[in-house]
């Protein structure tokens, strides 16, 4: 009896990364953290881009990659900025909760400007270069938030929803020149930005600590959990990859069933 063939293994959901030029906004600490992690794993140089620059330049050093030292709110400096990548993943942000009444203008301003500007400011920087090798990848990190509002958070939820049809218009120009735009959505994460969401939650709900998770972010998820930064990064991978060549204008949802 002839033998049987081995069987074929699935190809990696992930291919396409080696060599590749990353860079990651924000990527010195917890979401951007775990991202040029998994990006870095997959064979990407990633560029670590943070105002923290002793802290990028650790993680840069770990991954094999580079480090920005970069204060995103000067948006003037990137206004002339000419960026070589391969890969640009948005990421920065702040939160600030407070009710519309007593939200401080320039704190709102402040939240439009890094989550919605300098992603513009960033992706006018590398088109360029993609459009020129005919490939490139526009990764932008939104929130169910892009999606969907909350109370307290009228700025995140702006500058979150800005940032969806921006990454739409951006798909809708790079498509004839091989470059995809999407949308990732994750709920709550499991960082250092949702600890102290909690605590602004408890403060402005009047509740304990404790309490937030149950009673305020996660009431409408059906998996009765945080997100965990690695399954973000996961996604974040494969839409950077050669297998996500076709994606585009989407925005990818993570969020345990919130949105359903």
């Amino acid at each position: 009896m002839a033998e049987k063939p081995a069987p074929t293994p699935y190809p990696s959901l992930v291919t396409g990364l080696a060599g590749k030029r990353v860079l990651v906004t924000g990527g010195a600490g917890g979401l951007g953290a775990a991202m040029a992690r998994t990006l870095a794993a997959q064979g990407a140089h990633v560029v670590v881009a943070d105002r923290d620059g002793a802290a990028a330049d650790a993680l840069a050093q770990e991954v094999g990659g580079e480090s920005w030292e970069v204060d995103f709110l000067d948006t003037a400096a990137l206004e002339s900025l000419k960026l070589e990548v391969d890969v640009l993943v948005n990421n920065a942000g702040v939160q600030t909760i407070s009710r519309v009444q007593d939200f401080e203008p320039a704190a709102f301003r402040r939240i439009l400007t890094l989550m919605l500007e300098v992603p513009f400011l960033l992706t006018r920087a590398a088109l360029p270069h993609m459009y020129s090798q005919g490939n490139g990848r526009i990764i932008n990190i939104s929130s169910i938030h892009g999606l969907r509002a909350s109370e307290f958070k009228s700025a995140y939820v702006a500058a979150k929803h800005g940032l969806e049809g921006f990454s739409k218009a951006a798909a809708r120009e790079g498509g004839p020149h091989g470059v995809t735009s999407n949308c990732v959505n994750p709920g709550y994460v499991r960082t250092a930005m949702v600890e102290g969401q909690i605590r602004d939650q408890a403060s402005t709900h009047g509740i304990a600590e404790g309490a937030v998770l149950e009673q305020v972010m996660l009431t409408k998820n059906a998996i009765k959990r945080l997100v965990e930064p690695h399954e973000v990064a996961s996604l974040v991978a494969f839409l950077a990859s050669e297998q996500a060549a076709m994606v585009t204008g989407a925005s990818y949802v993570l969020d345990g069933g919130w949105n359903a």
